[in-house]
């Protein structure tokens, strides 16, 4: 997980963008090729689960590996945003098997029930809920991390929308979390630090 937090922006860009796009294309070609509407259905789980893994799985190693790094005077509840990250996880993924299993039944003339949007919307919602929760748990770390002192949402606002709109912000975001964890630069700034911190011997 923790190589996520090393890769290039390019690299990331790359990995949450590019490769869902190429694995749509292909999905599309074997639509295409096979003249059955219906393989989408079955490629749609794929594809959701493979992009939710690379998306949550930046998620958990930036937020998990920055609370490693706060100063003892920053307080974060690390447990509360795993299980606010687990929610959303569990949700896409059962919403993308219902939804390919729903227009598969669709495609067969039969029509789905529509008591279960009553239980799907609060899911939702609770759902996006959790995914701000967490976009304010990174910021907030990533900031409090950079400053080493605690801050207030003013400070951070900037890079909570940037995580927001990843697609953009992952090129502003991603190079300070390269710094942060570059264990060479890490090392030689603890380094400097230490050297200037170090109480000379009383004589």
């Amino acid at each position: 997980m923790r190589k996520f937090l090393t890769l290039k922006h390019w690299q990331l860009f790359g990995l949450l963008m590019g490769l869902p796009m190429v694995f749509q294309f292909i999905t599309i070609g074997s639509v295409i090729s096979s003249n059955d509407p219906t393989t989408m259905f079955y490629f749609f789980p794929i594809m959701m689960i493979f992009f939710i893994g690379l998306f949550f799985g930046w998620f958990y190693a930036l937020g998990t590996n920055l609370h490693k790094k706060l100063p003892p005077t920053a307080t974060m509840n690390l447990t509360r945003f795993k299980i606010f990250l687990l929610i959303p996880v569990v949700y896409m993924l059962l919403i993308s098997v219902f939804m390919a299993g729903t227009f598969a039944n669709i495609s067969t003339g039969e029509q789905p029930n529509p008591a279960i949007f009553g239980i799907i919307v609060p899911l939702h919602l609770f759902s996006m809920f959790c995914i701000f929760y967490c976009l304010y748990f990174n910021a907030k770390a990533l900031k409090t991390v950079e400053w080493q002192k605690p801050v207030t949402f003013s400070d951070f606002a900037g890079e909570f929308f940037l995580i927001w709109f990843f697609p953009i912000g992952i090129w502003i975001i991603q190079p300070r979390i390269n710094k942060l964890f570059d264990t060479t630069t890490t090392t030689y700034l603890t380094a400097i630090f230490n050297s200037l911190t170090k109480k000379s011997p009383n004589r």
